[in-house]
């Protein structure tokens, strides 16, 4: 039954995979209008991710399967909380509207039952989350110094490249990110599966990447046209940049075994255009607070209900669950509810007013 149960998770979660993450890649190309029907964008996203997965997933896979935690306590009953918590998350969170990170949720999920297990390989945690640094401000910097070179260029020679060309470009950069995407998201929903013996590397990539493309096909119009309007100003040169750039990083982190939040790479690549204009007015853009707040609260958030879930179902253990339920709605009362600062007091003597310290003044924020 378990069983039963891990695998529809991990198809609920591929699923969702597909309609936002992976279905995300080909939103230049089409936001551009180089690829003019929605549909056509999104049967390349489809296809690139089931490319993507069958040529280079197993990596990320084996990451995610026994290079987080211990395979000899990666069971049924393990891999089945950490897919429903995976899956249920970011599908309660996209609902809700707040964007989280499809790999780190899954690595948050996965460290939590280590945590519960009190048995992790802390050296590959520590690898990943670098890669979560490195990579996006690699983007940054590739994206910022070839747009500076390009308006170095283009004052100097007036000879532009045909727009038949860099459409052609776009179209192959966006299928290359598409590729990037299977070859990293793909493993999110395969890996605990493959870790616990339930699939095999061999038929669950193929199988769990289809899973993965029908998402990205049937249920990836939403994302792929709001993310479209979101980039409207990127010239095509832009989006070539900006493809060529995550795909790449990308592609090289799947090699490398690294589960990688595709989007916060892209995102990271778009800002890095606009900073070529102007470098400081980065860190006061909204973008940087929100990837700040996503790469910190995606995998606290599957990690803690992970850990929860584990100590309940797994160690029958209550006293740490407890713990953590009053530190998380201590946390909460405190960010919440915070006393209303005293206003200053403008007279003097006894002519003075203020606020009453025992007024109990409350405010939302």
């Amino acid at each position: 039954m378990l069983t039963i149960v891990a695998v529809l998770a991990a198809c609920l979660f591929a699923f969702n995979i597909g309609a936002s993450g992976s279905a995300a890649s080909m939103s230049i190309a089409y936001g551009s209008k180089v690829i003019k029907k929605r549909k056509h964008a999104l049967w390349i996203a489809g296809a690139g991710a089931i490319t993507g997965a069958v040529l280079g997933g197993e990596h990320v896979t084996k990451t995610l399967g026994k290079g987080i935690i211990p395979e000899s306590i990666l069971d049924v009953k393990v891999a089945c909380i950490i897919l429903v918590v995976s899956a249920f998350t970011l599908l309660i969170t996209n609902y809700i509207g707040i964007p989280l990170s499809t790999s780190e949720v899954t690595v948050g999920a996965i460290i939590g039952v280590g945590i519960s297990y009190q048995q992790l390989h802390f050296q590959n945690i520590l690898m990943i989350v670098s890669f979560w640094l490195i990579v996006p401000l690699a983007a940054f910097l590739i994206t910022l110094c070839l747009e500076k070179l390009r308006n170095k260029i283009a004052k100097r020679f007036t000879i532009r490249p045909p727009v038949k060309v860099l459409a052609f470009l776009l179209i192959i950069t966006g299928a290359i990110e598409a590729v990037a995407a299977g070859m990293n998201n793909v493993a999110n929903a395969l890996g605990p599966l493959v870790g616990a013996g339930i699939a095999s590397m061999e038929t669950g990539l193929p199988l769990m990447a289809l899973v993965v493309a029908l998402g990205s096909i049937f249920f990836g119009g939403r994302v792929i046209e709001t993310n479209a309007k979101k980039i409207t100003s990127l010239s095509l040169g832009n989006g070539v940049v900006i493809s060529g750039a995550t795909g790449g990083l990308v592609i090289g982190a799947s090699l490398l075994g690294i589960p990688i939040p595709m989007t916060q790479v892209t995102t990271s690549a778009i800002v890095g255009i606009g900073a070529s204009k102007d470098v400081s007015s980065v860190w006061k853009q909204k973008v940087i607070h929100q990837i700040a707040k996503v790469w910190v609260t995606s995998p606290i958030v599957s990690l803690v209900i992970s850990f929860i879930l584990t100590e309940i179902l797994v160690q029958q253990s209550f006293e740490q669950v407890v713990l953590v339920v009053l530190a998380i709605v201590a946390t909460y009362i405190l960010v919440r509810y915070r006393e209303k600062p005293a206003k200053a007091m403008t007279g003097k003597g006894w002519d003075q007013h203020g606020e009453s310290v025992f007024s109990g003044s409350r405010t939302r924020r």
